[in-house]
């Protein structure tokens, strides 16, 4: 199997190492000092697991690569439209790409039977631009349930959870699921393939959407949130309005709103990937957490009362970030 990882970051990296231990033809996709370092010394692992180190293949030129089996998207989402270029050389008949992002994907309405079934979520494909760079026939959903960090250039540290569900938007077990399932199990990750893959995007969505803004606000780790009464409470408001959505476009998550904060406040003092890009000057990644979920509320009549105040003053913290952004360039 020949992979290439778009976004060598830190759980690109991880599962670009851990795939090329299991064998698989690996190419990583990285820049600055991260890729000089994997250049020179490859990936080491740090994990509780057992720490090692692979020497996949690292480039910042995806045409010294040429076509592969599959993609792994390991950008952020807010990346996803401008991506066509570094797709494009990656890419033959059968190229899969499996899309590792939080929140709600821009293919979550392809081939979903119902009244909103090829329904465009304008905040996540604006004009459709992702659908354009990301065509929706190669898409392979992916939930990561995985946690890790770059220590430093080249080194990644795993802190808990191995597992990668993945699925096909139309939720049939193909062959392409299949081989790439086998291969992440080779390497030493749990991936099954997941019939209904929509209804993990919706839990893990349940501890996103409220915690990822919260710590950017607050600058509070996960089980700081928790401890504070008040955040605590917001926390759970917020699941019960996302829910709702959940529920009126035809998804049950089933798991409850007490054991999803339970899971949450078991990371102990972690820092949510939101509040770790705004500690870096990088722009936040909720378009596809908070503004879809409020769009789907107007499609499908909820009321979502905190979420859309919470929307509201962490879109302009990210107006901010963007602000400093373009001054500093």
């Amino acid at each position: 199997m020949k992979v290439a990882v778009l976004g060598a970051g830190a759980i690109g990296a991880y599962v670009g190492a851990a795939l090329c231990r299991a064998g698989a033809e690996v190419h990583l996709i990285a820049r600055g000092e991260h890729l000089a370092a994997m250049r020179e010394s490859g990936v080491r692992v740090l994990s509780p697991r057992g720490d090692f180190t692979a020497h996949p293949h690292t480039t910042d030129d995806p045409r010294e690569i040429g076509p592969v089996d599959h993609v792994f998207l390991g950008l952020k989402a807010n990346s996803y439209a401008a991506a066509g270029p570094m797709i494009q050389p990656l890419l033959h008949e059968t190229t899969g790409l499996v899309a590792a992002q939080n929140g709600i994907p821009w293919w979550y309405f392809h081939r979903l039977p119902g009244p909103y079934e090829g329904h465009v979520i304008e905040s996540v494909d604006p004009g459709g631009a992702v659908t354009s760079a990301l065509p929706l026939e190669r898409a392979i959903g992916c939930v990561v349930y995985a946690a890790t960090e770059i220590e430093a250039p080249g080194v990644i540290r795993h802190l808990e959870g191995t597992r990668f569900s993945i699925g096909e938007p139309d939720g049939s077990l193909s062959s392409r699921c299949v081989d790439f399932s086998a291969a992440m199990v080779e390497g030493g990750l749990k991936c099954p393939v997941e019939k209904d893959l929509r209804r993990d995007i919706w839990i893990k969505l349940m501890g996103n959407i409220a915690f990822n803004p919260i710590s950017a606000l607050t600058r509070a780790t996960m089980a700081g949130i928790c401890r504070h009464r008040g955040t605590r409470d917001l926390v759970v408001t917020m699941m019960r309005e996302t829910v709702d959505v959940a529920r009126r476009v035809g998804c049950e998550p089933d798991i409850s709103i007490e054991r999803r904060i339970a899971g949450a406040e078991r990371a102990g003092e972690h820092k949510t990937s939101t509040l770790q890009d705004l500690e870096k000057g990088k722009p936040l990644e909720l378009d596809v957490l908070l503004a879809a979920v409020v769009e789907l509320a107007d499609l499908t009549g909820a009321e979502v009362p905190t979420l859309r105040a919470i929307h509201a003053v962490a879109d302009l913290l990210d107006e901010r970030v963007r602000e400093n952004l373009a001054a500093a360039s």
